[in-house]
């Protein structure tokens, strides 16, 4: 019976000690500190380093690059037309044909023109005979005059005959030229090289200078040729200035077609007041007849260069409502917001206000990031895939872990150890 009762009072003097050791005040705060580091480890998980692709800024002297749509328009294009009526009597050419200036088109009419040449030189000769006869009359009186036997009034009167008709023969002279000029409006030439249109006319066509009459035909140049295209009247300053300085290269694009080059020849001298351009026109060599006459095509043009800019990827920008910001980030590989000012923008480039050259913007990833939020270079991803089938942010198994782990159980240990010294 006192075995018995000693063995009770053994149990529960042990039960007894084990719940004060267990609630033990620096037991209980080693428990805590054995927590603390796996907790600590599942909060990492929960929010690691985004990972992210980042360019550095650059400091460049950046183009400012204009793109417009213009259309192709002739430098020298001619309606022929017939300066009088007349029956077309030859054609000379053929729809398409490229002439040069002087070729003959068209041959009209002539025969009643001819004979007015005709007459009119005719009358010249008659009236220069009538004039060599007073002219001899002339030389006769004043002979006569000299020996007494006629007044100076007969003299006078034949002086002026004279006169008179070298009159009629100067007039004679200019209906003759008149005459070879109306002939000449027979024989239509070409007044300008280039490619001939449709033709309007054929043998046996009565033609007329109408101002309603169809032409004849139109002679288009096409080397070289021109591009028209407007610009917005902001770019009309720096446009100015930079003709000024030199040339202006222009780029014409045709569609399905390759880039050709040439330079801007002519800057009007008004800016459209209904929609704010101005037009401009730029001339290119067109030797192998890649542009033509009508055809539209895509233009750009370099008007001024900004100095000194800080260029940056446009896919790094965040646009907001009424702001613009990128992400940077700081040496300690923390990501912070920074506003920035667009200057020019130009395909994937920027230049932009409010970051520093060689500053690192994040390009790919940013639509991840917080302010202060941790970040790592895109470069590691291969490496994190292999840590293990479910590893990365966040993802069970792994050895993103193993650290933590490692710690908690240290800190079990020595909580352990601590509790069996008690």
């Amino acid at each position: 019976m006192n075995k018995r009762l000693a063995l009770i009072l053994i149990v529960v003097l042990a039960g007894g000690l084990t719940s004060w050791l267990a609630f033990k005040p620096g037991a209980q705060n080693a428990a805590n500190a054995a927590n603390a580091p796996s907790a600590q480890a599942q909060g990492q998980g929960q929010a690691p380093a985004s990972t992210v692709s980042t360019v550095a800024a650059r400091r460049m002297d950046m183009p400012v690059r204009v793109d417009a749509n213009g259309y192709v328009s002739s430098l020298n294009s001619v309606d022929v037309r017939p300066q009088v009526t007349n029956v077309v009597s030859k054609v000379h050419v053929k729809e398409g044909q490229f002439v040069k200036a002087g070729d003959v088109l068209f041959t009209l009419d002539d025969r009643a023109d001819r004979v007015n040449l005709q007459k009119a030189e005719a009358q010249l000769v008659k009236d220069q005979a009538t004039l060599a006869d007073q002219e001899r009359q002339l030389a006769r009186s004043r002979d006569l005059l000299g020996k007494g036997f006629i007044a100076q009034g007969a003299v006078d009167t034949v002086q002026a005959q004279v006169e008179a008709q070298r009159a009629t023969i100067a007039a004679d002279r200019a209906a003759v030229e008149a005459a070879k000029v109306a002939l000449s409006y027979d024989t239509i030439r070409a007044q300008s090289s280039g490619r001939l249109g449709a033709i309007s006319v054929f043998p046996g066509s009565l033609v007329q200078p109408a101002a309603t009459a169809p032409a004849l035909v139109t002679i288009s140049q096409l080397d070289p040729i021109a591009v028209t295209f407007s610009l917005p009247e902001s770019e009309l300053s720096g446009l100015l200035a930079a003709q000024k300085a030199g040339d202006i290269k222009v780029v014409a694009t045709p569609k399905n077609g390759e880039p050709l080059q040439g330079k801007v020849g002519f800057v009007d001298n008004t800016v459209d007041a209904q929609n704010g351009t101005i037009r401009v026109k730029a001339n290119f060599p067109n030797a192998d007849q890649k542009l033509w006459p009508g055809q539209y095509v895509a233009v750009a043009l370099t008007v001024r260069e900004i100095k000194d800019a800080i260029v940056i990827p446009q896919a790094a920008i965040i646009t907001g409502i009424d702001n613009r910001t990128v992400y940077t980030v700081t040496p300690d590989k923390t990501a912070q917001p920074r506003k920035i000012e667009l200057v020019y923008s130009f395909g994937d480039q920027a230049a932009v206000k409010g970051v520093q050259a060689g500053d690192l913007v994040v390009v790919d990833g940013k639509q991840n990031l917080r302010p202060g939020a941790k970040v790592r270079e895109a470069e590691a991803a291969p490496n994190r895939g292999k840590a293990g089938g479910n590893g990365g942010n966040g993802g069970s198994g792994g050895k993103g872990r193993d650290p933590a782990n490692k710690d908690a159980a240290a800190q079990n240990g020595k909580a352990a150890e601590q509790k069996s010294a008690s």
